[in-house]
């Protein structure tokens, strides 16, 4: 089995379109979910006659500590309804939970399916059948007929909406296959340093050695930036909409939106209260995404939902700043998503495995190289920036307050947006020559993750979130 490269991680693999508030605990438990949906629907069943046929969910870990903040449960019922958070209208996914309380049944391929959510999701704790968890956002699924278990399956949410199952023979997480290992690609790179090295020699611009290897994938250029151009889409519709939505977030801090009002109030009046060369446009826009996504809304994995403010505010401020066209916004996209798959390949893009530095860390060198780019930047001055932005974010923890994607997560956008333009302005002005590598940055950024408490790990036990 080969393990997956960073390569053969796409544009579209990193920017997914879904629902708040949490790519590892709302989005990867919903598509978890659909995926054991699937199963059971191709199963041989027994006939509805003397059988009992009844689903259960088991949360542990960090989707055990916090999951009730992130909406965990209500994803899990969607996905079992049926729902894809991609296609789905946010309202229709938060109705199924409710439904399913005063209606505890599902239908799937004519079957029906006992289900109560108060009963038939459990949240466990850290040891699954008293072993360590293969992943600290672990689920497992079981259907019963009767007192007989007759299907389980376990399942990781990994971070960014991505799930992979657990090895049902060792019962331990194994190493995510590259399905497409023995394609050939034109330009094969798995670090920052044989990125930079494929563009430099074939004298190409950096999207284009992504273009070419999607193209090798199947995924031709049109289809791509047709996608891309959804991605954008519904990044700038998330950002309108936070924009001119006022009111209480919920989940019970009663955090009030901000962005609506602080918005306005640069817009009517034109003064920052800050200094006098501050310009608060790229924060409002990342809280008003991250409002959006603190309310159940749709937003894109960027890596994260809980970094997803970050590089929309970026790309809005750099298209109203410097008149970029949509191809080169989606240009800076497939950079971004280079930056992505490197951290997800060699470190990690889930709170609940390294902590923050894996979200808005992450995010905030996607922005930054993703900036450089768009603005005319050599790949040593793309590698640069998203250094800068991993560097400056080493061991930022996860605590978000009664684990809501809220305290302390949309100021943490809002401050990585501004970082990440400053990263871009950091290497822009320079040749792209640095001391600390982004490959050496990653390295830093699993073994920081790896030492790091777990209780500054998305569990809501430590930190901020002890208030």
């Amino acid at each position: 089995m080969n393990p997956l490269r960073a390569d053969h991680i796409g544009p579209l693999d990193m920017f997914k379109i879904g629902v708040g508030p949490s790519s590892s605990h709302t989005v990867g438990p919903m598509v978890a979910a659909l995926e054991f949906r699937s199963q059971v629907a191709a199963m041989p069943l027994p006939g509805q006659t003397g059988s009992r046929l009844r689903l259960q969910v088991e949360l542990y870990g960090s989707l055990s500590a916090t999951g009730r903040g992130h909406s965990t449960d209500g994803a899990v019922c969607a996905g079992l309804a049926g729902l894809h958070p991609r296609t789905a209208d946010p309202d229709q996914v938060w109705a199924v939970m409710p439904a399913l309380s005063k209606h505890p049944e599902l239908t799937i391929d004519r079957h029906k399916f006992s289900f109560h959510p108060d009963h038939d999701i459990a949240w466990e704790g850290w040891l699954i059948d008293g072993e360590p968890l293969p992943h600290p956002n672990t689920i497992r699924f079981r259907l019963w007929d009767g007192k007989k278990l007759i299907r389980e399956q376990v399942t990781m949410s990994v971070g960014g909406g991505f799930v992979e199952a657990v090895d049902p023979q060792t019962g331990k997480r194994r190493e995510a296959s590259d399905q497409d290992a023995d394609i050939e690609l034109p330009y094969p790179y798995n670090s920052a340093a044989q990125f930079v090295d494929q563009c430099v020699k074939s004298q190409l611009a950096p999207w284009r050695i992504v273009i070419a290897n999607e193209a090798a994938r199947g995924l031709e250029e049109a289809a791509l930036r047709k996608g891309l151009a959804q991605v954008l889409e519904t990044m700038e519709i998330c950002i309108n909409r936070g924009l001119s939505t006022e009111g209480t977030l919920p989940g019970g801090l009663n955090v009030r939106r901000r962005a609506r009002k602080l918005y306005q109030q640069q817009k009517l009046s034109g003064n920052n209260p800050a200094w006098g060369g501050s310009d608060l446009r790229p924060s409002i826009y990342a809280m008003a995404v991250n409002e959006e996504n603190a309310a159940g809304g749709r937003v894109v994995t960027a890596p994260t939902n809980g970094s997803s403010g970050l590089i929309p505010a970026v790309w809005r401020t750099l298209r109203e700043n410097n008149g970029l066209s949509e191809e080169t916004l989606e240009n800076g996209l497939i950079v971004a998503s280079v930056v992505g798959a490197l951290v997800k390949t060699h470190a990690s893009i889930s709170g609940a495995e390294v902590g923050c530095q894996g979200e808005v860390g992450t995010s905030c060198a996607m922005a930054a190289a993703g900036a450089v780019a768009m603005l005319g930047g050599t790949a040593y001055q793309i590698e640069q920036a998203a250094e800068i932005g991993i560097e400056h974010h080493l061991g930022m923890t996860c605590d978000p307050i009664m684990g809501l994607v809220q305290v302390p997560c949309i100021e943490r956008n809002a401050m990585g947006a501004v970082k990440a333009l400053n990263a871009a302005a950091l290497s822009l002005a320079s040749d792209g020559k640095h001391l600390v590598s982004l490959d050496k940055a990653l390295e830093v950024m699993k073994q920081t993750g790896l030492d790091m408490n777990q209780k500054y790990k998305e569990t809501s036990t430590g930190g901020l979130a002890l208030g």
